[in-house]
């Protein structure tokens, strides 16, 4: 009997929506409650890069100035996720204009990488590691753009409080330290070159642990670069040049070229209404567009009548992803090489239509008849009205395995996303 009432009442406990914290008030699925500021906000992965940008606007400077700052800090202080071996997408309202601007910081494939040479090989898909989904690091010439179109610190002003830190060190989060424990020994036991005097040599032969002080004076040589000679300090020059020969050597094709020619474009970002807000995100080529799309599917659904983190509620939302994610494979695309059908994807007509493919259980499904990683994300608002929302990576955690000579970082692999099929829009 005694077990019977127990099953009972674990049944009932596990029955209710359930919660990782017990809070006095607020809402019980928030974390942590909300942080308020009346002159600025920083919002980033890291205490100390929130630290540095809000020090930049105590200092004068503005919200783009402090989001360049930050990210640079973050791409020395979560190299597991970010830095200027990577991409770069951010949307920015500028007070003065009251106009949103996008911005894509992406670069492109190797200009001399083609499909007949994966083709000739026998590869059925780009691979995730090594020289070959590395494609031009698009973060600092959108660094740039975003510093000449609306700074007002120098990028020297900017970058110096990163270079210190690189320099003098600074204490090893519990998660960074943990994935750099994964991924650094993974990938010397692949044979990567350069990985170990990266990131153990300039740290006295030893890889550090959890608030143990990690260090790159690497990667500060090449902020300083940066910082004195801008886009040209990174894409031309002894730096461009390191990092051609060094994917080149390995068997890749980046080369000094695709460099120098890379620039990042901006973009007018797309919308939907969700339930009375307004949502933006950059179109194609990146993924942003599929959050809209998930938020047009689930318009459909009256959530006050649906627990927040109930079955169903989960059920839904995992559905509606998986069918994004069927479009996003088929339609996304670099737009200047195919013609994506972006109005078609977040008409309220196509919502409906995919709406009605979710049923009571899972399913798999496929993209929609039309014709036609890890990241760090941080947003920073000042006290004149500018705000920008930003992301940046190296698609998977860390990147591609490849980490030029001497320069204190890894590139990214984000060109494993484009298929190797004839015929589809990302080939």
């Amino acid at each position: 009997m005694k077990n019977l009432m127990l099953l009972g009442f674990l049944s009932m406990l596990f029955s209710q929506t359930t919660f990782a914290q017990d809070r006095v008030n607020g809402a019980l699925f928030a974390t942590r409650s909300e942080v308020l500021g009346q002159n600025g906000m920083v919002a980033t992965s890291h205490p100390l890069a929130t630290q540095i940008g809000l020090d930049i606007l105590k200092a004068g400077g503005n919200a783009i100035d402090a989001a360049i700052a930050a990210n640079a800090t973050l791409g020395l202080m979560e190299p597991t996720g970010s830095g200027v071996g990577g991409d770069l997408f951010a949307i920015v309202w500028d007070a003065k204009t009251k106009k949103l601007y996008g911005l894509n910081g992406s670069g492109r494939s190797p200009k001399n990488l083609t499909l007949e040479y994966f083709e000739s090989k026998g590869m059925e898909k780009v691979p995730s590691y090594g020289p070959l989904p590395v494609s031009v690091p698009g973060a600092v010439d959108a660094w740039t753009e975003l510093h000449k179109k609306f700074g007002s610190f120098s990028l020297e002003q900017i970058l110096t409080p990163a270079i210190n830190y690189a320099d003098k060190g600074f204490p090893l989060t519990q998660l960074i330290a943990w994935y750099l424990g994964q991924s650094v020994p993974n990938f010397m036991r692949q044979g990567y070159k350069n990985i170990e005097d990266t990131y153990i040599t300039q740290n006295g032969g030893k890889l550090p642990k959890e608030g143990e002080i990690y260090k790159n004076p690497y990667l500060a040589n090449t902020y300083r670069k940066i910082a004195k000679q801008g886009r040209d300090g990174f894409y031309k020059g002894e730096v461009a040049k390191k990092m051609a020969d060094f994917i080149q050597a390995e068997g890749g094709f980046l080369s000094v070229e695709d460099l120098e020619s890379h620039h990042s474009e901006w973009v007018e970002p797309v919308s939907v209404n969700y339930r009375g807000y307004d949502v933006w995100e950059l179109p194609p080529n990146g993924q942003g567009i599929a959050a809209l799309q998930m938020l047009q599917i689930l318009e459909g659904y009256d959530f006050t009548k649906i627990p927040f983190g109930s079955a169903e509620h989960l059920h839904l939302f995992i559905e509606a992803k998986k069918i994004v994610f069927e479009d996003r494979n088929k339609y996304y695309a670099d737009m200047d090489f195919a013609k994506v059908p972006v109005k078609a994807l977040l008409a309220d007509t196509y919502a409906d239509e995919r709406r009605k493919l979710i049923g009571q259980r899972a399913s798999t499904y496929e993209a929609g008849p039309i014709s036609a990683g890890e990241t760090i994300y941080m947003t920073v608002a000042d006290k004149f009205g500018n705000m920008i929302s930003l992301i940046q990576s190296n698609y998977r955690g860390m990147g591609s395995g490849m980490a030029p000579p001497k320069l204190g970082f890894m590139f990214q692999d984000r060109g494993e996303l484009f298929s190797l099929k004839r015929g589809q829009a990302n080939t």
